[in-house]
């Protein structure tokens, strides 16, 4: 059976996908442990984090049965996540409507914030 509707909410280190059936919600955990790298004068490298392409794909997966896909975040987690899936999993990439800069809601504000996002969605669709 295919699920309509999933959130995930994002970073660089974690990634929580919720159901509207809360017995399905998954909490992932990137393995990349140099979370909070910043760029110092006269040091090597551009100071940001290294994408883990390995947890992307681990949170693409976890959602690919999915129609429809709201990704949420509060940096650029998301939209490497939205590249990831255009060259990777392109199913899944389709099946992304909507990307959204949210801070760090709870698990119950993003649901809430996702019946919000699908109603309107469905909506403007017709549905």
């Amino acid at each position: 059976m295919q699920t309509n509707h999933v959130t995930i909410w994002i970073d660089h280190k974690e990634a929580h996908i919720l159901y509207f059936d809360a017995s399905k919600n998954e909490f992932i955990k990137s393995d990349t442990s140099n979370h909070n790298l910043h760029h110092k004068a006269n040091a090597i490298g551009s100071g940001k984090t290294p994408i883990d392409h390995d947890f992307f794909h681990k949170v693409i997966s976890a959602v690919a049965s999915v129609k429809e896909i709201l990704i949420l975040g509060p940096g650029s987690a998301k939209t490497e996540l939205v590249k990831h899936a255009a060259a990777h999993d392109p199913v899944a990439f389709r099946a992304i409507i909507g990307v959204e800069t949210v801070d760090h809601p709870t698990d119950a504000q993003i649901i809430a914030y996702a019946k919000t996002y699908f109603v309107g969605a469905d909506n403007m669709k017709g549905i």
